[in-house]
């Protein structure tokens, strides 16, 4: 057997405790430890004396180890379907991993040294497609101990399963978990072992049910930021937040930050660093004006706004006092319009694609609904672009799209739009859902279809007009695509604004080119939703600036 074996796994080292012929020789190893990296020492021989060396910078991870015996593993008598698991193929597909990593908020890993291990019959990289679509949605690692240092016991262990739980089809991590279990049992590998946290119900409930058991082994790694929420007793209420306030409060914890949830159900948190202390809700916190706040809640004023900033915006006409004389005349000429309050916002009361006048007082009754004053604007072509600007900088940008189903050959369109939902909810922690209305059934009725048309088998079918994500709408990162001219617009409209962030929404042709339309500005946006780009780290560091990295 090899002696002190360490392997680099791209997000952190795995240290394999029983290699090292005594335990300050595992210390020296986890204090080498690079910043922004979770190393983890398995099989450490006597951890409690070796915390006991440095119990100010080691703890015993609150993991469970869980163990696949390989002899006693039974294959599954049917394939699970829609999922096709496969063997990493490209360099390329290790930002997609680290994509999976960062929407399950994982730490992401070097893509590089990722593919270098790759390469190796060391290491084995499983992705899952969805069969469907084409789509990774879902990877796993294995580990092989007998070639990573002589492993006399023949063992291998899995590592860093992600499932994408918007896109994934059901027994997505059930298939890879298989797989990797098969390809080490056909290398007649004696077991296949994890760690998992203890709290991770899922995830044991499906180990169990595929044959693994507990072991007495434990994990021990180092209190650094990231693992702080780990070692630390988190806050009360932490768990009770929604996922937009959650990831601010880890990423405080991460950095040291106290963090104290004021309420829940709200999404406040009181963040505080040395003797001071700032009041958020979600994104939105102290640093963000009244006056900021209100320039965003009222679209009227947000267009005045954006005209005199020199930023184009969609012709319009307010409905108030019961007079729309002017929305028929805009209407008359654009041909197709769009209706919404003019406060509002999730996307509420709005109604697109307005193309004659009894639509048009339906959607104008619609909207009262929610706001008084009614604003309606030109139907302008062109995607859905929310561009995130924090500090004046653009952080991040998404192409945001109405919620589709894809059909699999043998659900209706209503089951298809319920198992949709499901996965929306699941990814979003309840924030977002497609509604089972008359507005999805007149989408799907302008399309050709009807709610119990049986759709082919990856056939796409738009359910909602409105990219809106309360109403099951998706979001694809375009960061890297954005046109110079668009990320001016925007900085160009939060200084008009003043305000330290939102997220401005666009209507563009083509992400990539110049042309754009500014449709609101949100002093709230979901920063959750932008991974992989660090729009939460941004924020922080707005925030405490004190805390950035040095490389940031």
């Amino acid at each position: 057997m090899e002696h002190d074996a360490v392997l680099d796994m791209g997000w952190g080292r795995l240290v394999f405790g029983q290699t090292f012929a005594d335990l300050s020789g595992v210390l020296a190893a986890l204090r080498a430890e690079e910043s922004g990296r979770r190393d983890i020492c398995v099989y450490p021989w006597d951890p409690q004396v070796l915390v006991g060396m440095a119990p100010d910078e080691l703890f015993i991870d609150p993991s469970f180890v869980y163990r696949l015996p390989l002899h006693r593993y039974r294959p599954r008598e049917e394939v699970i379907r829609g999922v096709f698991v496969r063997t990493v193929t490209s360099a390329a597909e290790m930002d997609r991993i680290n994509e999976l990593y960062a929407r399950a908020g994982m730490v992401t890993g070097d893509a590089a040294t990722m593919w270098r291990n790759h390469r190796t019959r060391t290491f084995t990289y499983l992705v899952a497609e969805d069969r469907r679509t084409g789509q990774v949605i879902g990877t796993v690692t294995g580990v092989d101990h007998r070639l990573a240092f002589g492993d006399p016991d023949g063992g291998a262990s899995l590592w860093c399963l992600a499932v994408d739980a918007q896109d994934a089809p059901a027994g997505a991590g059930e298939a890879l978990v298989r797989v990797l279990a098969e390809r080490y049992a056909a290398r007649g590998r004696a077991h296949l072992d994890l760690s998992v946290m203890h709290d991770n119900r899922a995830a044991i409930a499906l180990y169990r049910k595929l044959g693994f058991s507990r072991i007495s082994a434990v994990c021990v790694k180092r209190k650094n930021p990231i693992n702080t929420p780990l070692f630390a007793a988190p806050p009360p209420g932490l768990n009770e937040l929604n996922p937009y306030a959650r990831v601010i409060a880890d990423e405080a914890l991460r950095r040291g930050i106290r963090v104290e949830v004021t309420d829940a159900e709200f999404g406040e948190l009181r963040l505080a660093l040395g003797g001071r202390s700032v009041l958020t809700r979600e994104s939105l916190s102290e640093f963000t004006s009244a006056v900021a706040m209100s320039r965003c809640d009222d679209k009227r004023v947000t267009r005045r706004i954006m005209e005199r900033a020199g930023v184009r915006v969609p012709r319009g006409a307010v409905v108030a006092d019961g007079s729309d004389a002017g929305a028929r005349q805009l209407l008359a000429e654009c041909g197709a319009v769009v209706v919404k309050p003019a406060r509002g916002e999730q996307g509420k009361g709005i109604t697109v694609g307005v193309r004659d006048e009894p639509a048009l007082e339906r959607a104008v009754a619609l909207a009262v609904q929610y706001c008084p004053d009614v604003l309606v604007e030109e139907l302008v072509a062109g995607d859905d672009l929310r561009v995130v600007v924090i500090d004046h900088r653009v952080v991040a940008a998404a192409l945001r799209r109405p919620a589709e189903v894809v059909g699999d050959g043998r659900q209706d369109v209503t089951a298809l739009v319920r198992e949709t939902s499901r996965r929306r909810q699941r990814a979003t922690g309840g924030e977002s859902s497609i509604p089972l209305d008359d507005a999805t059934a007149e989408v799907v009725a302008d399309a050709g279809h009807t709610m119990d048309d049986v759709l082919p088998r990856g056939e796409r079918l738009r359910v909602r007009r409105t990219a809106n994500l309360h109403t099951g709408g998706t979001i694809d990162d375009v960061t890297d695509r954005l046109h110079p001219d668009i990320a001016a617009a925007a900085v160009r409209a939060s200084r008009a604004i003043g305000i330290p962030v939102t997220g401005l929404d666009f209507m563009v042709p083509d992400v990539a080119g110049p042309e754009h339309v500014f449709i609101e500005a949100n002093e709230r946006p979901g920063l959750a939703n932008h991974e992989p780009q660090p729009t939460v780290a941004r924020f922080v560091d707005l925030l405490f600036p004190e805390t950035r990295r040095a490389d940031r």
